[in-house]
C-alpha cells in the first residue's frame, strides 16, 4: 500500500474578478519510508496540496488518500496519523518550548515521555532553551521546536510546508540531516521547498509550476530527461550579453545562472563557436563560454517552456 495517494485533484479560489487555478488535476503517489519532495516556486500549489492531504482543506474534485484512509470520508484518522508543520511558524508564541510541547502531546493523548527517543536528538538541541517563550526563539530553534511538536505523537506520514525558507544555510543542513534519521525510522515524508537544490535531498521530487506537474521522477531521471547541450557564458555587460543572446533566432532559452547565463540552442551544432561570434559582434569584453553539466534547477526551467 502507498503512503500516500492523489489522482486527479483540482482546486480554484474565487476572487472578485477571476478564477484562480491552484491545481490543475495532479496525481502522483508515495511510497511508505519515502522522502518525497515537492519542488516549485512561490504560488506553485504547493500549499494548497499539503493543506487538502492534512485534510484542513478540501479539494474541487479528484481524490486523495495517506495510509489507504480518504481525506475527506476518514479525516479524523488521517489527522492522528498525521505530522503537519505549516510555512509559517503556528506554535503559540506566548507559551514556553516545553510547554508547547506538552500541549501537543496532550491533544494526541500521548505524553512526552512515551515517544521522547523519537524526538530526542532533535529536543536536545533546544533543550537548554526549554522555559523560554517560543516567540523568543530564533528561526533556527523555531523550526526544531516546530518539528518536535508534529513529531511527537509518532506519526506514520510527516507534511512539512517550506520547512527552510527564512533559516540559515548551517540550520537548513541540520535540519535535513534529522529528516534522513527520521526516515529510517520508518516515517514517511512529504516536504515542499523552492529551493532547488534541496531536490537532491529527497528519494523523488514532483516538480510543480501553476498548480501542474512538470515531472515526477528521482534527481537523476529528471536531469536525464534534459538532452540538449547547455553552455554557461560570462562577460563584463551581462545584461546586455542576454539580451543579445535572447535576441539570436537561433537560441531557445537564456536565464541568468549565478555569475553565468545559461544558454540552450534550438539545435546542436558548433553552438559555442555561434557564441564566440556572437560575443565579437556585440563587442563583450571578458568573455567566457564553457559546456556544462545540467542540474534539476535547468531542468525546471527547460520543462517550463514545454
Amino acid at each position: 500500500m502507498k503512503a500516500v495517494v492523489v489522482e486527479n485533484v483540482i482546486k480554484t479560489y474565487k476572487t472578485k474578478k477571476d478564477v484562480v487555478e491552484a491545481l490543475k488535476g495532479v496525481s502522483f503517489s508515495v511510497d511508505k519510508g519515502e522522502i518525497f519532495g515537492i519542488i516549485g516556486p512561490d504560488g506553485a500549489g504547493k500549499t494548497s496540496l499539503f493543506r487538502i492531504l492534512t485534510t484542513v482543506l478540501l479539494a474541487d474534485s479528484g481524490s486523495a488518500s495517506v495510509d489507504g484512509f480518504d481525506v475527506v470520508k476518514d479525516y479524523k484518522q488521517i489527522r492522528h496519523r498525521i505530522g503537519y508543520m505549516p510555512g509559517k511558524f503556528s506554535l503559540y508564541q506566548d507559551l514556553s518550548v516545553q510547554e508547547n510541547l506538552e500541549f501537543f502531546a496532550t491533544i494526541f493523548d500521548t505524553t512526552i515521555a512515551e515517544n521522547y527517543d523519537l524526538v530526542k536528538e532533535i529536543y536536545q538541541q533546544i533543550e537548554p532553551f526549554k522555559d523560554r517563550k517560543a516567540g523568543q526563539l530564533s528561526g533556527g530553534m523555531k523550526q526544531k521546536l516546530a518539528l518536535c511538536c508534529a513529531l511527537i505523537h509518532k506519526p506514520s506520514v510527516l507534511f512539512l510546508d517550506e520547512p527552510t525558507t527564512g533559516v540559515d544555510a548551517v540550520s537548513r543542513k541540520e535540519f535535513w540531516e534529522m529528516l534522513h534519521k527520521l526516515k529510517l525510522q520508518g516515517i514517511t515524508i512529504l516536504v515542499s521547498t523552492a529551493y532547488m537544490d534541496e531536490a537532491g535531498l529527497c528519494d523523488r521530487v514532483a516538480l510543480i509550476q501553476k498548480g501542474q506537474l512538470l515531472s515526477v521522477d528521482t534527481t537523476k531521471g529528471v536531469i536525464s530527461q534534459f538532452k540538449k547541450p547547455l553552455w554557461a557564458v560570462k562577460a563584463s555587460e551581462m545584461f546586455r550579453l542576454m539580451n543579445a543572446i535572447k535576441d539570436d533566432p537561433l537560441v531557445e532559452s537564456c536565464y541568468p545562472f549565478g555569475q553565468y547565463h545559461h544558454v540552450v540552442f534550438k539545435t546542436g551544432s558548433d553552438n559555442k563557436t555561434h557564441l564566440e561570434q556572437l560575443a565579437k559582434q556585440g563587442n563583450f569584453k571578458d568573455f567566457e563560454v564553457q559546456a556544462i553539466e545540467p542540474d534539476i534547477e535547468d531542468c525546471f526551467m527547460a520543462l517550463m517552456k514545454e
